[in-house]
């Protein structure tokens, strides 16, 4: 979004509501508590133009009617789910342009997480929701996991440069689980290290990059011999396929401790 800044506003114990804003504009990407986001726009003297939903979990969707009686603006959100108060329903190559904040976005279906989650990507960033998460993803609520196997590998092909906006601040534990998985990935130790001053620092450890994700995050690394032989390890079989390996990785995180 070109001369448009995302800022994280902070909900819950470890959401990110994302707002992005132009100086006069914003667009507010699952609010799951209208109270932060509207102190975020009374404080910088913004005007809520949309409001954009990935999914119906209540920690994503819990302020979007109120956000939207107050400041009558559309409610962007998957045409899949049932979402009250969303005024447009949104599925697989649909584009939508954000009033007042410029490029448009298209819309991806990224189901696993729930059955009809949706993304958006654009302009060099992408609104994942709880599909994707630094050095992590999300937790198969509804879907399969050949399901999340073939979202994720959609997101992972966004251009290595993309910044990716998740909605929890999960890094370090995702990343103290990808060491047990990939012990061998220097580039995971290298993340470890920068992530963990930024939150020493009080700093959040997103936006990460596509780039970051190929390179250390587990869920996507199904084919590295290591990652392999781990989730082989933990199965107690020999795992062949993407599917296979996602799934030994996702269930031993269900229960990492």
């Amino acid at each position: 979004m070109t001369q448009v800044q995302v800022h994280p506003v902070p909900a819950f114990e470890d959401n990110y509501l994302w707002v992005a804003e132009d100086g006069r504009h914003a667009a507010v990407v699952d609010p799951g508590d209208e109270a932060p986001v509207q102190a975020f726009l009374e404080a910088r003297g913004l005007a809520l133009s949309a409001i954009l939903v990935t999914h119906h979990h209540g920690d994503h969707v819990g302020g979007v009617e109120w956000l939207a009686g107050r400041w009558r603006c559309p409610v962007y959100g998957p045409a899949g789910e049932k979402i009250d108060g969303l005024t447009h329903r949104l599925a697989e190559g649909d584009r939508i342009t954000v009033p007042g904040l410029g490029p448009a976005l298209s819309v991806l279906e990224v189901p696993g997480h729930t059955r009809g989650h949706i993304a958006y990507a654009g302009d060099g960033l992408v609104f994942c929701g709880d599909t994707l998460f630094a050095c992590g993803c999300g937790r198969l609520f509804e879907g399969t996991p050949a399901q999340m196997v073939a979202s994720l590998a959609k997101l992972a092909a966004l251009p290595p440069a993309t910044r990716v906006y998740c909605a929890h601040e999960y890094t370090m534990s995702n990343i103290r689980f990808a060491l047990a998985v990939e012990p061998g990935n220097a580039a995971l130790f290298e993340r470890s290290e920068r992530d963990a001053a930024a939150r020493a620092a009080g700093r959040p450890t997103l936006p990460c990059t596509i780039a970051d994700e190929r390179a250390t995050n587990p869920f996507l690394r199904w084919a590295s011999p290591e990652v392999i032989a781990s989730a082989s390890r933990h199965a107690g079989r020999a795992l062949a396929t993407p599917v296979e390996v996602f799934t030994a990785v996702r269930e031993w995180k269900n229960t990492f401790r």
